[in-house]
């Protein structure tokens, strides 16, 4: 069959991403993202809960589990932002058959990707857990959970594809909505699967990861209905024609970048999962929970990227620089003061979280001390959260994995290797090291954001 390289175009009805008020499209945006990232985070909650009642040992497993499931997930996250950079540039400019071979490739992307990610994690998952120092019991349990979780690696990837193109559209409430129902599923198999019902066996640790596996397929089946409803999605391109080399080319352009930071920070966690472990398993329950609990607090910011990108990569196929301008001023303004307020919730709440999922001493004072360092670095979260939005927006994402690099790899290897091998300080020096090397990633990247959009904005 002919293969179809050009990228055609036809004009879309007016898009509102590019004429409505930007608080507006802020909060219209950001805040279904929230929260639906809210439920999502509370579905780990749940998980965290009720694994935590099996023991300590099975929440250290947990948290090795999801530093691998992230890193799975980091490398299809690049491809998600290109997506909606690309539709989304595509749509600015008013042409509808581009915006759909965009989409329509960037799924075909996606379920290649999901296969070849699902294949490499099954014939690389024990050594990558044993590098990260898991052993014995903890070793045991993260590969009982994991291997099930495996599973629900294509369902996932496929469905952050479908999202991808719906943000692109501004439309962050079909996520929201299968997210809630997801959260609500969850609360009911975790219970049912973990300690079983009349003919369902109690399954423990895996029925946990089983109940995860069969929410992502049916989160998959909602969100292929809805994608399919923006008729972005061409079932004759993808059924019917050799895939466009051209726009396979712009996407992993645009993804590899991306993908390369979000992997470098499921890398930088493994690192630091490593040096963490040094100080015992309970060490490594406490940063598992921490983490948590951060995510929680994290949550709105969040929301703000979604936000951040639809609007910017829609206005830059437009043109529309003061409109870029003020969406990363008011992003900001509107991180800060969440974050400000986050560091009161975290002084005032965070034991009381913490003791929810562990009751135990040590880990609750571990995890206490690590949730009020990072607390104040999420000032340089959003920084970064809404720089690296921006790039990713108006398609000038290279600089982010050198960025990445610096903080998740390169100094943090140094820090770490110093606190723990020479000077053998205590934990708490490991987090006031990711205080030192977040903040100055942070300033740096801000200041380049502010160089790229002068030099786009004299190149247009």
């Amino acid at each position: 069959m002919k293969q179809n390289n050009k990228l055609p175009s036809n004009k879309l009805p007016k898009n509102e991403l590019l004429t409505k008020d930007i608080k507006q499209l802020i909060l219209q945006i950001a805040i279904p993202s929230s929260i639906g990232m809210f439920f999502n985070t509370m579905y780990n909650v749940v998980d965290t809960f009720y694994i935590g009642q099996i023991s300590t040992e099975a929440i250290s497993a947990l948290t090795y589990s999801f530093m691998v499931f992230f890193m799975l997930l980091s490398i299809s996250f690049g491809l998600s932002s290109a997506i909606t950079a690309y539709v989304g540039g595509a749509l600015g400019k008013h042409k509808r058959k581009m915006a759909q071979v965009y989409a329509t490739n960037g799924i075909s992307l996606f379920i290649f990707t999901s296969f070849f990610l699902s294949i490499i994690s099954f014939l690389l998952l024990e050594y990558i857990f044993v590098l990260m120092g898991a052993t014995g019991k903890v070793l045991e349990y993260s590969l009982e959970y994991t291997y099930i979780i495996l599973l629900g690696i294509i369902p996932m990837l496929i469905g952050l594809g479908a999202n991808a193109v719906l943000i692109s559209l501004g439309d962050t409430r079909s996520y929201r909505n299968i997210l809630i129902i997801g959260f609500i599923l969850n609360l009911i198999l975790d219970p049912l699967f973990i300690y079983g019902f009349y003919f369902i066996p109690a399954l423990g640790i895996s029925g946990v990861a089983l109940a995860t596996v069969l929410i992502q397929y049916i989160t998959l089946m909602y969100m292929l209905y809805k994608l399919y409803k923006t008729k972005l999605f061409d079932l004759s391109i993808f059924f019917k024609s050799t895939p466009n080399i051209k726009a396979f080319k712009q996407l992993a352009k645009q993804a590899i970048p991306t993908s390369i930071n979000m992997f470098l920070g499921s890398l930088g966690s493994i690192i630091t999962m490593y040096f963490v472990s040094a100080y015992g398993f309970k060490a490594v329950a406490a940063f598992g929970i921490g983490y948590r609990v951060e995510q929680i607090i994290l949550l709105p910011m969040l929301g703000l990227n979604t936000a951040v990108i639809s609007i910017v990569s829609n206005n830059f196929g437009a043109k529309n620089f003061n409109r870029i301008d003020e969406v990363i001023h008011q992003a900001l303004k509107y991180g800060y003061i969440m974050s400000a307020i986050g560091v009161v919730l975290i002084a005032l709440f965070g034991k009381y979280m913490i003791m929810v999922f562990d009751t135990d001493l040590e880990v609750i004072d571990i995890a206490y001390t690590y949730i009020i360092f990072e607390s104040f670095i999420f000032f340089s979260f959003i920084t970064l959260f809404i720089s690296t939005s921006t790039l990713q927006g108006i398609k000038n994402p290279f600089i982010i994995p050198y960025i990445s690099f610096y903080r998740q790899i390169f100094m943090p290897v140094i820090f770490f290797f110093l606190v723990v091998n020479v000077f053998n300080l205590d934990i708490i020096y490991l987090w006031i090291s990711m205080l030192i090397i977040i903040s100055s990633a942070a300033i740096y990247i801000k200041l380049y954001v502010k160089k790229q959009l002068a030099l786009a904005k004299s190149k247009a």
